[in-house]
């Protein structure tokens, strides 16, 4: 009984032992993947702001410089790295801004949860912006009305939706009249149908002409036709 005893106790310890080296191996693996400088940055802090720095080439060198020294200096180097490119990303998105009133509102509020400069690429009409300000506000974003006003303004003014050439509807297929003009599908087939049989429409009220076409509508795009 006893030497079962003692044999229990000796395949316990083995197994804890066994244990004990296998989380020593794992710790041991995670040090070598991710080995810590002398200023306490690890291999994963370098990384991300490898990363994120590829965007622009001038901070992308001074961080892969930063990798190499920081083996051996001890004195904030991955400080300095972060400051660089928080200054130089800081600085190049303000030149992309133009000036005018709203300029710093659309800065402080619209970069607080995304990436302003991919978001005024974007460019949209005063209703696509006035939509992207309210998902804002739905997603916790804080302002006066008067700064939103302010954004909206400036947006729309500076970052408009790109201007497309007048359809010309002598020429354009159904499908573009559809889009272009804003029309129902039975309109778009009514005025190529029309245009087929009478020849080219040469004025505003030769397209009104068309029967079950809007004349309304017609008359509200009429700076987008051509002839």
């Amino acid at each position: 009984m006893k030497l079962d005893s003692a044999v229990q106790t000796t395949a316990e310890t083995r197994r804890r032992r066994e244990r004990l080296g296998r989380t020593a191996s794992r710790q041991g693996f995670k040090k070598r993947r991710d080995p810590v400088y002398p200023n306490g940055a690890t291999a994963y802090s370098f990384n991300l702001l490898l990363r994120k720095s590829q965007r622009c080439p001038v901070v992308f060198v001074f961080v892969s410089a930063s990798r190499r020294l920081c083996g051996g200096l001890s004195a904030g180097v991955l400080e300095i790295t972060r400051v660089v490119l928080f200054l130089l990303f800081s600085i190049n998105l303000w030149a992309q801004l133009p000036e005018g009133p709203g300029r710093k509102e659309t800065e402080r509020l619209c970069q607080s949860c995304h990436d302003l400069a991919r978001s005024v690429s974007r460019r949209q009409d005063r209703d696509g912006w006035r939509a992207t300000l309210n998902k804002m506000v739905a997603f916790g974003t804080r302002g006066t009305d008067q700064e939103f006003a302010l954004i909206l303004d400036y947006l729309a003014t500076h970052f408009p939706a790109e201007q497309l050439p007048p359809v010309n509807v002598n020429k354009a297929a159904a499908i573009e009249l559809e889009s272009r003009l804003s029309l129902r599908r039975s309109q778009a087939a009514a005025i190529i149908a029309y245009r087929a049989k009478h020849g080219k429409f040469k004025s505003i009220e030769d397209l009104k002409q068309v029967p079950g076409v809007d004349a309304e509508k017609i008359e509200a795009k009429k700076d987008r036709i051509a002839f």
